[in-house]
């Protein structure tokens, strides 16, 4: 386990999203101050929005690339052919991993919004045994390849 992806774990455990605590792990490396990272991400995790669709940590690190190589306002057509790039790269890479970006999927159909899904979340053990390892490979991918 790398510094940053054992730091986006320690914070994800210690209560923050996925989405979170991906992009705020490149924090530095990306001159974006914690506080405003923690913001940018915090509608992204479990899923956006506990909805369960593209995994937190993989839009957390779709954030990173953005913020890395996106098309700002001085950036022409390549910066985001170079963007998208990236985050096909992320996004396959992270699939061959663990079969699949989709929450409910990885999370074997635990509906999060639900009391019974919060049950079995806890009880399967899902946040140490399923999503910490995600936040971890996302980091590992980006590491890799930004």
């Amino acid at each position: 386990m790398s510094i940053k992806s054992d730091r986006a774990v320690q914070k994800f455990l210690g209560g923050y999203s996925c989405a979170q605590s991906v992009f705020s792990s490149f924090c530095d490396d990306l001159h974006i101050d914690e506080n405003t990272a923690l913001k940018l991400a915090c509608g992204f995790g479990a899923g956006m929005g506990m909805k369960e669709e593209v995994c937190g940590a993989v839009t957390g690190g779709i954030l990173v690339l953005g913020a890395a190589y996106g098309r700002g306002t001085h950036d022409d057509r390549k910066a985001t052919e170079k963007t998208y790039a990236k985050t096909r790269e992320l996004m396959e890479r992270f699939s061959e991993k663990h079969g699949t970006i989709i929450c409910r999927r990885l999370l074997g159909g635990c509906e999060l919004m639900t009391e019974e899904g919060q049950r079995q979340f806890k009880e399967k053990d899902l946040l140490n045994k399923v999503c910490a390892p995600c936040v971890q490979t996302v980091v590992e991918i980006l590491e890799g390849i930004t």
